[in-house]
């Protein structure tokens, strides 16, 4: 992985803001097909889940997992739409993802603002606490009580990061507008809106398939999607070589680049999760589309290896766990130990 201090061609990163302009303008007909092949496909299987679990449920199962794959890629659609970068028409953009949202149980509009603070602050040690991955530094780490070390352990165990982490964030905490509770009634809106729509499909779901349909094709798909989405969104942010400065040292820029990853996956995952670990680049100009974002690696090399990371590398970053201040890395428990020594 490039070391974060290095500039791609001597520029700054607020220098590549204005090359990247060039990029954001999104194809209605380029957008409308990726919608279409990635929706499709996923009502498809989810009809054939339910029609193979007559005679296997083990088969239904194996297929609802696959399709998980499709939700996932539907969710880094709705996170395009969210940026208002999918369709040039800012509604259309809004309505398809309110609609996508329903079926990937995350309230469109609240996602949104959290997701816009997120893009905001991402780095900022001040100001930490919405739409990220809870990350203490070292200090802080030690100052807390056992009991409170504790509780920071678990929260970052694999296990409840990757495992009991998705279930909690899309079956429970989605169904209220968290850190918006007192903003206004349009993200009770949002959150009740999807909530009642939610109800209605399972409830259709359960009265035409049964709670086979339910056990075996809704909560795989959603499932196998909601854990793959979290580690993606964990990997972009919390590798060794990230970005964390306080605020009066924070550059919004800078962060963008240096503190977002280049997740280099295969060819069939890149499509399954639409470019999303292009990620330094979706940070650093957040209104490019999905599908120009290789565009972007392809005129411009030197943006290749910044932070970049293969799925093998990226392995490590499920045991970096605290903020070290003094080496500006991402370091794990045990390191922790070892300092305080």
């Amino acid at each position: 992985m490039q070391d974060k201090n290095q500039t791609p061609a001597n520029m700054s990163p607020r220098d590549w803001v204005q090359i990247l302009a060039k990029y954001r303008e999104p194809s209605s007909f380029r957008s409308s097909f990726e919608l279409a092949i990635s929706l499709i496909p996923f009502v498809v299987l989810w009809v054939l889940a339910c029609w193979v679990a007559q005679y296997s449920y083990f088969a239904a199962f194996l297929i609802s997992c696959a399709n998980g794959l499709f939700l996932l890629r539907l969710f880094c659609i709705q996170h395009d739409c969210g940026h208002g970068s999918f369709f040039g028409n800012r509604d259309v953009s809004d309505w398809i993802g309110r609609a996508l949202g329903v079926v990937t149980l995350t309230p469109y509009d609240v996602w949104r603002r959290t997701h816009s603070i997120h893009h905001s602050h991402a780095g900022d040690l001040d100001q930490r606490g919405i739409g990220d991955v809870m990350t203490l530094t070292v200090e802080e780490y030690h100052q807390r009580t056992a009991f409170g070390r504790m509780l920071y352990r678990a929260y970052r165990h694999p296990l409840v990061m990757f495992g009991l982490g998705p279930t909690y964030l899309f079956f429970l905490q989605n169904r209220l507008p968290l850190g918006l509770m007192n903003q206004g009634h349009k993200y009770w809106i949002s959150a009740m809106g999807t909530n009642a729509a939610i109800l209605t499909i399972l409830g259709t779901i359960v009265y035409f398939g049964g709670f086979q349909a339910l056990f075996l094709v809704f909560l795989p798909t959603t499932l196998i999607a909601a854990s793959i989405g979290v580690w993606l969104f964990y990997v972009q942010h919390q590798f060794e070589t990230t970005h964390w400065e306080q605020s009066e040292d924070w550059q919004l820029h800078e962060a963008a680049l240096h503190g977002s990853s280049h997740y280099d996956l295969p060819p069939i995952l890149r499509w399954f999760t639409a470019n999303i670990g292009i990620h330094h680049i979706h940070h650093l100009y957040s209104r490019i589309p999905f599908y120009r974002l290789t565009e972007v690696l392809r005129d411009h090399n030197e943006l290749v290896e910044v932070s970049r990371m293969t799925i093998a590398q990226s392995i490590k970053c499920a045991s970096l766990d605290l903020w070290d201040e003094k080496s500006k890395r991402l370091i794990s428990f045990a390191a922790a130990r070892k300092l305080a020594a």
